[in-house]
């Protein structure tokens, strides 16, 4: 009973927090480039000064699926995709290097490329500038390119290249404001093989259906959690009826 508690408490708790991954999950199902999480449960034993009789639940991993979405056309000179593996490098506010697969960019005030939401897009000599009134063209391998609006379509300038990088899988950690970094803190270097898609956006690679089937089941498990427990205190209270017979 004792071992029985102990398991159902740990297992409800954890189920509650899957259930909010997964709800996190359908949140950005319309995401660009969003990378589903991914939660996984143990068993640990209570260490104790008595009998090693009792067992909890803890979430051991929180990993994330590397699967890549389905591209979508836009039409949009500064939409890019990844092709297959691969990440963009963003400058964060500390300085730090971070990885994105969100392509939709954007040029500031100030003529730098940015993303969406403000970070700055790493080339390989660092930010990159864009010049006013010109139309840009982003090619496979990263490189961009701008034709000046009124002019001749062979008097083109290349801007710079966007670093493409694809460090291992095993060595990604998701940070706090969603983007991926280097879980040893290294840069990382740029890879020639990562190509990319001019005017098109990579989605998400939730399955609505499916999170939609996990979170009956994990609901469907929540029940039981609390049937266990309710069933736990039943037998406490008979067995307390029985000793006071005694």
């Amino acid at each position: 009973m004792d071992r029985l508690i102990y398991t159902a408490m740990t297992g409800a708790k954890h189920i509650l927090e899957q259930q909010a991954t997964t709800s996190h999950n359908l949140a950005n199902s319309t995401t660009t480039g969003f990378r589903a999480q991914l939660d996984s449960f143990r068993a640990v034993p209570v260490i104790s000064e008595g009998l090693p009789t009792r067992a909890f639940v803890v979430d051991a991993t929180v990993g994330t699926d590397f699967s890549t979405g389905s591209l979508q056309n836009t039409g949009r000179d500064l939409d890019v995709a990844i092709q297959g593996k691969g990440w963009l490098v963003v400058q964060a506010d500390d300085g730090s290097e971070k990885l994105t697969r969100h392509g939709s960019l954007k040029v500031s005030e100030n003529g730098v490329l940015q993303t969406q939401s403000g970070l700055n897009v790493v080339g390989d000599g660092g930010p990159i500038t864009i010049p006013p009134e010109v139309t840009i063209a982003i090619a496979k391998d990263g490189t961009i390119s701008s034709i000046p609006m009124g002019t001749k379509p062979n008097a083109v300038q290349v801007l710079g290249r966007l670093k493409l990088v694809n460090p291992p899988e095993s060595n990604l950690v998701r940070d706090s404001d969603g983007l991926f970094k280097t879980a040893d803190g290294v840069n990382a270097d740029a890879d020639a093989a990562v190509s990319v898609a001019g005017g098109m956006l990579e989605g998400s690679n939730v399955n609505v259906v499916e999170s939609m089937v996990t979170m009956i089941n994990l609901a469907r498990q929540f029940e039981l959690q609390m049937k266990l427990l309710t069933n736990a205190e039943s037998n406490a209270t008979k067995a307390s009826q029985i000793l006071a017979l005694s």
